[in-house]
């Protein structure tokens, strides 16, 4: 259940004053880094600080592991039920600091109000679902054979060891704790160095509702903070959200120092494939929503390759620059703003990049691509939505994901020649396949290579289904029973012959 935020309140908007300084969480303290250094996190729509948060080092990441793996086993002993408690407890407890928590992450994050204010909700209902699943922590009897007795038991790893993401901070770093908790493990968080402050907050809530040492929460750069976590040889069990080369080096990372179990949810260069059959309007509005423009584009499920069938094309590329040109960009605590800044200068300067290499290699530039005008966007990290058409598949534009409010369009004319287009990239994490013929349908949810599909539909999560992507978009799927288990291990147990 999503808190209730009143978004047109100027009073949510003075919860905090600017810049804020924050400490992190080991073993149930809120602690400065070890060698007092900080990082500044800088307002997107204005370049101002917003605030500083410890620098951790390997030595602190050191102490947090320490303290997780002193907590684990009592963690683990006071069993599923328990543990679900506790969680909704969190659970609970952020709800009632909704208001404050969004404020900081809109600020953070550049993400606009009105969107943010779901995430808050989110998060909650997250620790929620996964506190619901403890008892379905099973084991298997197996009858391998008639004279015995043969089982299975799930036992957790021990201190787990998740890094999280810029673009949903508090919705990610709640999802990182909540299904290795319930499995009775105990974790060790790296939130975004970009948007690290609503971390703070989380920490508070955990220092005070948590046995010490069951979660620890580490601000930092990805080095040293991050490799630290991923080399720690107590840590066996890793998840990672983020980009590509990221996810490799930390497989790398981690192969180099011991046997360790990482799953991986990575980026996306998501199709909409449109068949013929659609009504123009439609596939419009669905591509403009798919896009994820309302988060600058910056989710890893948007569907930010719009491949159009000859039919429509024309029709469907008309339709989407009027929408867009009508999408209201401004400042994201305002509750009209309809798209916010991009999240940091490094990314800003990325995607501004991505659009450069467009332009030069021939992709036609529909809308956008710059600053937009106006005296509120001479600072911060602003772009307009943008949009490319007759991109075609050997181009940056097709090929790279650019997780910025940039959408290709493709035109195609045989479905060979459309599946082929969806599955010319590396990634394969979602797809939207719009069509009324169930056959076609069926063919392209089996020809396309992606781990998460919808059909006549996009953009929507559901708890209970596996969410994780194919080819360089991932190992492993999240938000089901699945992740919970996957952060347990299997034990085999025979027990032999007669008991008298």
């Amino acid at each position: 259940m999503n808190p209730t935020i009143d978004l047109e309140s100027p009073s949510m908007l003075k919860k905090q004053n600017y810049p804020v300084s924050t400490k992190m969480l080991i073993d149930g303290e809120l602690v400065a880094s070890e060698s007092g250094a900080e990082l500044v996190s800088t307002d997107p729509a204005d370049e101002s600080e917003l605030g500083r948060v410890p620098a951790a080092t390997a030595a602190d990441v050191n102490r947090a592991v320490a303290a997780a793996e002193r907590a684990q086993p009592e963690w683990a002993r006071i069993g599923p039920v328990a543990r679900g408690a506790y969680l909704r407890k969190l659970a609970a407890a952020l709800r009632e600091r909704a208001d404050e928590v969004l404020e900081l992450e809109v600020r953070d994050t550049g993400n606009t109000i009105t969107k943010m204010a779901a995430d808050v909700g989110q998060a909650a209902d997250t620790m929620d679902y996964f506190a619901g699943l403890a008892t379905e922590l099973k084991g298997e009897t197996i009858p391998a054979s008639s004279e015995h007795l043969h089982l299975t038991l799930r036992e957790p790893y021990g201190v787990v060891g998740r890094i999280v993401p810029f673009n949903h901070p508090i919705k990610f770093a709640a999802h990182a704790i909540s299904a290795p908790l319930i499995a009775g493990n105990t974790v060790v968080v790296k939130p975004p160095e970009q948007s690290p402050l609503s971390a703070a907050l989380l920490g508070e809530l955990c220092r005070d509702i948590l046995p010490a040492g069951c979660v620890n929460i580490l601000t930092g750069n990805g080095m040293p903070t991050g490799d630290a976590i991923v080399r720690h040889p107590s840590i066996k069990r890793i998840a990672f959200t983020g980009s590509v080369p990221t996810g490799r080096a930390i497989q790398m990372a981690a192969a180099e120092s011991g046997v360790k179990n990482v799953t991986l949810e990575l980026g996306g260069k998501n199709p909409l494939i449109a068949f013929p059959d659609m009504d123009p309007a439609k596939i419009a509005e669905v591509g403009l929503a798919g896009m994820n423009f309302s988060w600058q584009g910056q989710s890893c499920g948007s569907t930010s390759r719009l491949l159009l069938h000859e039919d429509i094309h024309d029709e469907v590329v008309e339709r989407l620059l009027e929408a867009v040109a009508r999408i209201r960009v401004g400042h994201p605590l305002d509750p009209a703003s309809q798209m916010g800044p991009l999240n940091s200068r490094r990314h800003y300067e990325r995607v501004q990049s991505m659009i450069a290499k467009g332009n030069e290699e021939g992709a036609r530039l529909r809308f956008g691509g710059q600053r937009p005008p106006g005296k509120e966007f001479e600072r911060g990290y602003w772009l307009q939505p943008t949009v490319f058409s007759d991109v075609e598949a050997g181009m940056t534009l097709a090929r790279e994901e650019i997780f910025g409010p940039v959408l290709s369009i493709f035109k195609w004319r045989t479905e060979e020649e459309a599946f082929d287009l969806a599955n010319s990239t590396e990634y394969g994490l979602t797809a939207s396949i719009w069509t009324n013929d169930i056959k076609t349908a069926m063919r392209a949810v089996r020809r396309v290579k992606s781990g998460y599909i919808w059909v006549n539909g996009a953009s929507g999560h559901f708890y209970g289904t596996p969410f994780g992507g194919m080819k360089s978009s991932g190992i492993g799927r999240e938000e089901g029973l699945g992740e919970l288990l996957s952060y347990t291990e299997t034990k085999t147990v025979h027990f032999m012959g007669a008991f008298a």
